[in-house]
């Protein structure tokens, strides 16, 4: 007597059996979790004040004293107590910074794709505009006439960083229009709106979560960019950008004080694209039909 069948898998359970073969898309997945977590649970793991300042303990190397098991910065604060409050500001600016930019490009994009026309091309131009001038230029223009606070620097990197996912989704309404539910919704009455935020956009969930998460990763490195150049968050906030930007001038005696939110950043912008990677494989409608 031949084995029962298998019973067919849910799009759920054929989504997560393509991640989960992802190796990179697991290890990025784990590494971001591993970092919300560091992130959300700062105050408990910190082991010293990240402000508090002790002159006398100035540059103490990492794990010489288990006080401070990764040494101490040039004002005598704990760095690793700095590395997780600062891993708290600069994920932070990146999850702000990516609900901005998603939800303005978001908006644009479906606008832009369902409405078609005059309206369509004015905002495509509108977005070339912009695409015209490097973000960091635009960062630093906008920065430089804003206070730098941890709220304006999110949303100036979110309303400077839109522009691809806009793109991403047009095209995907563009195809979506097409399609027999948008004329079933049409043909019973839904207004352009519910059309557009009810019936559009939740099937193009799946590319705004992938740009979504990359969008995180490039908002960290922004936010290190200009906090580098100056015009980020402030001390004495910690942030991993401004403690490459106090560690710049120690850098042939303690290179430590530069190496660690060096290392954050990388391990961040490497897990966040790596998850991104992994959920564009497994959501791409090309492998729909997997096993």
């Amino acid at each position: 007597m031949s084995a029962a069948a298998a019973p067919p898998q849910s799009q759920s359970g054929r989504i997560w059996s393509r991640f989960r073969r992802h190796r990179l898309a697991l290890a990025g997945g784990f590494v971001v979790a591993l970092l919300l977590a560091s992130a959300l649970f700062a105050p408990l793991l910190a082991p010293q004040d990240p402000t508090l300042l002790d002159t006398a303990l100035r540059f103490r190397p990492p794990f010489a004293d288990w006080h401070f098991p990764l040494g101490t910065d040039e004002l005598g604060r704990d760095t690793l107590s700095r590395l997780l409050w600062g891993g708290r500001v600069s994920l932070t600016v990146g999850l702000v910074a990516m609900i901005t930019t998603v939800m303005t490009g978001a908006l644009i994009g479906i606008t832009a794709g369902f409405i078609g026309g005059f309206v369509d091309t004015l905002l495509m131009r509108f977005v070339d505009t912009m695409l015209c001038f490097p973000q960091v230029f635009l960062l630093l223009v906008v920065a430089a006439f804003v206070p730098p606070t941890l709220l304006s620097i999110s949303l100036i990197i979110g309303l400077t960083s839109w522009m691809e996912v806009s793109r991403i989704v047009r095209a995907e309404i563009l195809n979506l229009k097409e399609q027999d539910f948008v004329a079933a919704a049409r043909a019973l009455g839904a207004s352009r709106t519910r059309i557009m935020f009810r019936e559009l956009l939740p099937n193009a969930a799946a590319p705004i979560l992938v740009a979504a998460t990359l969008k995180v990763a490039s908002a960290v490195l922004m936010e290190s960019y200009i906090s580098y150049l100056g015009y980020g968050v402030q001390p004495p906030l910690a942030s991993w950008g401004n403690m490459l930007t106090n560690a710049q001038g120690y850098f042939d005696t303690v290179p430590w004080l530069a190496i660690l939110p060096g290392v954050a950043i990388t391990l961040t912008v490497m897990g966040f694209n790596f998850l991104g990677d992994g959920l564009r494989d497994a959501l791409d409608p090309r492998l729909r039909m997997d096993p």
